[in-house]
């Protein structure tokens, strides 16, 4: 029992406090245990067929589908509106909706491109709200977000009730109402000036020093380059030194790298100079550039572009990288790309063939990396799915059996491509579902959790059951905030399920305050992915969040608090 509170003490605290990877977390938590012996192996084996995770995993592959579809791109094109109200709640209720069955990721990816590109309402103004009406869409259905599926796996694995589809839809309307009509009032705080003309401006450009360029052994002054028109001179790379403020007299040496702060779309500016390259790929021209974001699901994150071989892998080379609205110094290939990052590509011909190019990138551009379906094929997967989701609501089929029906008639007709569905397969995902169901046998069988909720209920003896209610959802947004909604959801099931076997209680509303708690993510733009797109897609600062997020945040709480033990009694009829 020891060993099992120290494992989980250190994985929480791991989890706030370090950039590690959740999933690598949770593996070397995993691990002490198997090790130590509080885990056998199969114990752990066992977790990876249970029907909750399996019936996830089919959900977003068949998201991945859908993605494809012209479903996204239909509702992307009808959030636009002359006046900047309807135009907020236009896209506020078909993100909600969109959100409700498809992947939030996949529905902010869609609507940011159209949001980015209009010219009728400052981008800012709209993308943090797109991101908190996805994340309030995720908990109308079962399906709506992988917390709640997260949390169904969980207690289905720990023989606690099951969780059907629509279980959600009461509370989950409640709050796209509520906590929408504080969304409305806070966009006014949110900043009112415009990105979309300077999204290619905020990022460092850099440039090699040829040993046999003239601009060797003169000074920056006299090589003209505090003379260009949008394109200023901030630091010099050399070696492993940085040299920043760039001053005038400061000498150029040969194989110097040149980092210019200023508008990409003036890079031939740089190329002018001999013997000064942008990029080192002389044969990809800079005048065919994309601009994109860095995708939750890439395989770069926490690699250099050196380590993955950036050029041959896509046929584009970074010419710029931006990161939570900022810009990136020192050398571009020696930064460790993280989620959310933009990036200014040059890019080659092949490109947009490259079929790795949608799980790596979200282009802020409305370039295609594939052909679209027909109208045959967009019929058959739209409606493919919402007859296997009723199948599955209906009792006529589990979800199981229904998705994994659509997956294989998509596949066979050729609408869903088997190849993308592996490339994207939710390993990471998967992962920390096995892990955290591990440890959750492992609490129990340690007797951890029989401790933990006898100190606990001496504790609240006396307490009303609705203020027991209202801690447990606190404690869960809390952790959702400071580590990761999936992380929180894993650590949070065991807990809430104890609490409810310790008061004799019903099991079901102390599982949805987990569900709905963990999916309330306002305040910090790094506990839920959407909050990071639309972070670095739109140059806000974390202030922007903590600013309009906490309203957000308390009427959730309050909503959430009030309607559970009216939607599931603390007591069986």
């Amino acid at each position: 029992m020891i060993l099992t509170a120290t494992v989980l003490v250190g994985l929480i605290a791991a989890l706030v406090a370090t950039k590690q990877r959740a999933s690598h977390i949770f593996i070397a938590a995993t691990t002490l245990l198997l090790v130590g012996g509080e885990l056998d192996t199969q114990t752990v084996l066992s977790h990876v067929t249970n029907s909750g995770i399996v019936t996830l995993v089919l959900l977003l592959l068949a998201a991945i589908v859908l993605e494809r579809t012209a479903l996204l791109s239909f509702l992307a094109k009808h959030i636009a509106h002359s006046k900047y109200l309807p135009n907020l709640l236009k896209m506020g209720a078909l993100s909600a909706i969109a959100s409700s069955m498809l992947n939030n990721t996949a529905v902010v990816a869609s609507m940011m491109r159209a949001v980015m590109k209009s010219q009728l309402h400052a981008p800012q103004r709209l993308l943090i709200p797109l991101s908190y009406f996805s994340i309030l869409g995720g908990t109308l259905t079962l399906i709506g977000t992988s917390t709640n599926l997260v949390v169904s796996g969980l207690v289905s694995a720990q023989g606690g009730p099951s969780i059907a589809v629509f279980d959600f839809l009461p509370i989950g309307a409640a709050l796209v109402v509520g906590c929408g009509a504080v969304v409305v009032v806070v966009s006014r705080w949110l900043p009112q000036h415009t990105t979309a003309e300077s999204l290619e401006s905020q990022y460092f450009i850099e440039a090699a020093v040829a040993p046999s360029s003239p601009l060797v052994g003169k000074t920056v002054i006299k090589n003209g380059l505090r003379a260009l028109d949008g394109l200023f001179l901030a630091e010099i790379v050399r070696g492993d030194t940085l040299i920043s403020p760039v001053k005038p007299d400061d000498v150029i040496q040969s194989r110097d790298k040149l980092l210019f702060c200023g508008d990409v779309r003036r890079v031939h500016q740089i190329t002018a100079f001999p013997g000064l390259t942008t990029f080192n790929k002389g044969d990809l021209p800079a005048t065919n550039l994309r601009e994109v974001l860095v995708s939750p699901e890439s395989i770069l994150i926490g690699k250099t572009l050196k380590q993955v071989g950036f050029r041959a892998r896509f046929d584009a080379a970074v010419i710029g990288l931006s990161r939570e609205g900022k810009t990136v110094s020192g050398k571009l290939g020696n930064n460790p790309i993280q989620s959310g990052d933009k990036l200014m590509l040059a890019v080659g011909p092949d490109f947009e063939r490259r079929q790795n190019i949608s799980r790596n990138f979200f282009l802020l551009s409305d370039h295609k990396t594939f052909q679209p379906l027909s109208v045959v094929q967009n019929t058959a997967a739209i409606g493919g799915f919402l007859v296997a989701i009723a199948a599955g609501a209906l009792g006529i089929m589990s979800l199981i059996e229904s998705l994994t029906l659509y997956l294989v008639l998509m596949v066979g007709s050729k609408v869903a491509d088997s190849s993308q569905l592996r490339r994207r397969f939710p390993f990471e995902l998967l992962t920390i579902l096995v892990c955290a169901l591990s440890l959750a046998s492992a609490v129990q069988s340690s007797g951890l959790a029989t401790s933990v909720t006898q100190v606990f209920l001496a504790q609240i003896n006396g307490l009303p059951t609705v203020a027991v209610l209202f801690g447990l959802i606190l404690l869960t947004v809390l952790l959702t905030e400071t580590m990761t909604n999936t992380a929180a959801a894993a650590l949070m099931v065991p807990i809430a399920l104890s609490i409810a076997d310790g008061l004799q209680l019903n099991a079901m509303p102390w599982v949805m305050a987990v569900a709905y708690g963990a999916s309330a993510c306002f305040i910090s733009p790094f506990g839920y992915q959407t909050n990071l797109m639309v972070m670095s897609a739109g140059e806000y600062r974390p202030a922007d969040f903590i600013r309009v997020g906490w309203p957000v945040t308390l009427m959730y709480i309050a909503i959430v608090t009030a309607l559970i033990p009216i939607v599931f009694p603390f007591h069986s009829v």
